[in-house]
């Protein structure tokens, strides 16, 4: 478990110091994250400012980000502080071009393996950081499949494939999955799997959606404009193909960017999931 603390540079400089705990598992988490986020410049991924390591104890130096993480706006409302639905999309949309720049815009492919709304956080304006690569590998551009012998990432998030005793070969599409299943958080504002609610056929999220839309209907969204409908749909749609149970069947990063910025006529029901 990471603990994470506040601190002024003297230059004036806000930083977010992640203090890493000595679980076994750290000292590869440690050299995970500052292998991969060392190599990352982008606008949507936390950039990473320096480390320290004195003995046991081991530390990552990051921007401080005010507005903290995206599970805050979507469970609970942090300050009281609610996002409308033009906001979540921009929110969305920036994360996916930094996965997409994971996938395609370095020397090596980075998998991310942990997308979940935790792992987002949020600038002063709102500009979302993925953030969280303890999990991370790195692939050649030409090989998107790493060789996994144990199930990675968050329960809720991780891919169906991640889950088999032996895990094999899991491509990029994995992070895509794990994105969508975040996104369709982002436009329900609950957890996708939710026992508490009272109709039993709104229990999974994902597929109470589908039914929905499959019968022409709209996902009633209080106060909502056409135009804030017209992206709610259109958010819905591109999760519902990312979250396919087939790899083949989900869209690559870049195509999901392109579908989002693309015109809600343009798109196509996919399969049920």
């Amino acid at each position: 478990m990471a603990l994470y603390t506040r601190q002024q540079l003297r230059s004036g400089r806000l930083v977010a110091i992640k203090i890493l705990g000595n679980s076994k598992a750290n000292g590869q988490d440690f050299i995970n994250e500052v292998a991969t986020i060392g190599r990352i410049h982008h606008v949507n991924v936390v950039q990473l400012i320096g480390f320290c390591v004195e003995g046991s104890k081991r530390a990552l130096v990051y921007d401080f980000m005010p507005n903290e993480s995206l599970d805050n706006y979507l469970f609970s409302q942090q300050g009281g502080i609610s996002l409308n639905c033009e906001k979540m999309f921009e929110i969305a949309l920036g994360v996916a071009c930094g996965i997409e720049y994971l996938h395609r815009g370095c020397e090596m492919q980075i998998l991310h393996f942990d997308i979940k709304p935790h792992n987002i956080l949020l600038d002063e304006n709102f500009l979302p950081k993925v953030s969280g690569f303890g999990l991370a590998r790195l692939c050649p551009l030409d090989n998107s499949i790493v060789s996994l012998s144990a199930t990675r990432g968050t329960i809720g998030y991780i891919a169906p494939k991640l889950f088999c005793k032996n895990t094999g070969g899991i491509s990029y599409k994995a992070n895509v999955y794990s994105f969508e299943m975040m996104f369709m958080e982002m436009v329900g504002r609950r957890k996708n799997l939710n026992a508490t609610i009272e109709k039993s056929s709104q229990i999974y999220f994902p597929t109470w959606v589908f039914d929905q839309l499959s019968e022409g209907k709209d996902i009633k969204v209080e106060d909502a404009t056409k135009e804030e409908k017209n992206i709610i749909k259109k958010m819905i749609i591109v999760a519902l193909w990312c979250i396919e149970m087939k790899p083949s069947d989900r869209p690559s990063m870049n195509k999901a960017v392109e579908m989002l910025e693309g015109e809600i006529e343009s798109l196509e029901m996919p399969p049920k999931p």
